[in-house]
């Protein structure tokens, strides 16, 4: 089948067959289709949709592109939470242990940067010697040893979606609610897991900015997933503003550490929490949301959560260090903060201006190819709402480069706003779908 025969019937807005979709991805896989002729049947999808019953297959054909991970002899439920993405969203770093410690299995795929927004791997791999990179056979001998791992894609497990989602970056094709779906579903099934909870986001730092567009992703991934044979929860929440109080790789590790701590921020928690909740009680390891609440707010305090992450960076390789002393975690040059010209109330925070801002210190890519800086980025935001003195601080930017911090501190200026009335921050969780 000739990759231009099924392009040019996706352009022209024909439904394709399975044979055809599995001719893509079979393309993705094993190189047979040229990079510009993915990225045009990318460009043509995300043009023309897919059907519900497209949709279906290309997540099917997505699974079957590499093995399924085999945590059959794991006695224990196993499950999963994915983000669509934000800007300082760290909580899977600190989610996965916590989870962990309260009894079921949590066996995560993550991404890499993906437009504006840092990823997990990314994250992780400022942690010095952590390997994401496991085989199939290393992640599922992690997954019996400390029923944890946070891993990226491998070549054994949905190869065809690791190809594709490089692609998307860098082919304006991310926000499209089908392949959005087809990728997530289908690394997250690949993995093993029983059931998965899905932090869906919008707002101006999430790829959905629209709610409506948001909802209609979240319905579509809860169906994906219950037609495939795995309970499938989303949670809608807001991204006005960056989550927590810092963006960039190591400065988010750092925050993760604290939230296992007992002392994250109040937002990063909420979301943490209402997510964690979701992950008990469809893994069964939970009676009620308060009582999964209950959970893990002990398995905080008691240095539970913190051990199971300790756990998961000495089984990757990681310097365990990092956790007692976050400052072995990579530091930049230079430091400056950004002040407030004038006493007052933060107003609003820009989620997207500071990621853009994190985007040009170094903090993520703008092409596939692109190093990742895993110091640079920024600390100490101010929340919206709060107090704000004459000359106070408003952020901390870390930076290697001079011209970069010059054109981050500009940035930054405009997108943390101060003035005589409080801003009032959004409603972080919006809605429970499935």
């Amino acid at each position: 089948m000739f990759p231009q025969h099924v392009i040019a019937r996706k352009r022209d807005g024909f439904a394709l067959t399975a044979g055809e979709i599995g001719a893509f991805i079979g393309g993705a896989t094993d190189g047979s289709w040229a990079d510009y002729q993915l990225s045009a049947m990318l460009m043509a999808i995300y043009l023309r949709g897919l059907t519900p019953g497209e949709t279906a297959a290309l997540t099917q054909a997505i699974i079957r592109s590499g093995s399924v991970a085999d945590l059959s002899a794991l006695h224990r439920p196993k499950v999963d939470k994915h983000s669509t993405g934000g800007v300082g969203d760290k909580v899977s770093l600190h989610l996965a242990p916590m989870v962990a410690a309260c009894g079921p299995a949590v066996p995560m795929i993550s991404g890499r940067g993906l437009g504006h927004t840092g990823g997990t791997l990314d994250k992780l791999e400022s942690i010095p010697g952590f390997r994401v990179g496991l085989s199939l056979a290393e992640f599922r001998a992690q997954m019996m040893k400390i029923g944890v791992a946070l891993i990226g894609q491998t070549a054994e497990l949905a190869p065809a979606d690791r190809k594709l989602y490089s692609l998307r970056d860098v082919t304006s094709t991310i926000e499209c609610i089908p392949l959005i779906g087809a990728s997530i579903m289908g690394k997250k099934i690949a993995e093993g897991i029983d059931c998965l909870v899905l932090d869906v986001k919008f707002g101006r730092g999430a790829f959905m900015h629209d709610r409506v567009r948001a909802r209609e992703l979240a319905v579509v991934l809860v169906g994906l997933g219950r037609d495939l044979g795995k309970p499938t929860r989303a949670v809608l929440t807001a991204m006005e503003e960056p989550l927590g109080r810092t963006v960039g790789n190591a400065l988010e590790v750092a925050e993760s550490i604290e939230c296992l701590r007992g002392e994250g921020p109040a937002d990063v928690m909420e979301v943490t929490l209402a997510l964690g909740e979701q992950m008990l009680l469809l893994a069964g390891a939970a009676e009620s949301a308060a009582d999964a609440r209950e959970k893990l707010v002990a398995a905080v305090a008691s240095g539970a959560a913190l051990g199971k992450f300790r756990e998961i960076v000495a089984a990757q390789g990681g310097d365990t260090r990092v956790i007692d002393d976050p400052a072995r975690l990579p530091q930049t040059r230079l430091q400056a903060p950004v002040k407030s010209p004038s006493g007052g109330y933060v107003g609003s925070v820009d989620a997207l201006d500071v990621a853009l801002a994190a985007l040009g210190l170094g903090a993520g890519r703008t092409r596939a190819e692109d190093r990742v800086d895993p110091a640079v980025g920024v600390s100490h935001l101010v929340k919206t709402g709060e107090k704000v003195p004459p000359g106070g601080t408003l952020c901390v930017i870390h930076a290697n480069d001079e011209a970069a911090l010059a054109d981050a501190k500009a940035m930054l200026e405009k997108a943390i706003r101060v003035g005589m009335e409080p801003g009032v921050p959004a409603k972080l969780i919006d809605e429970i779908i499935g």
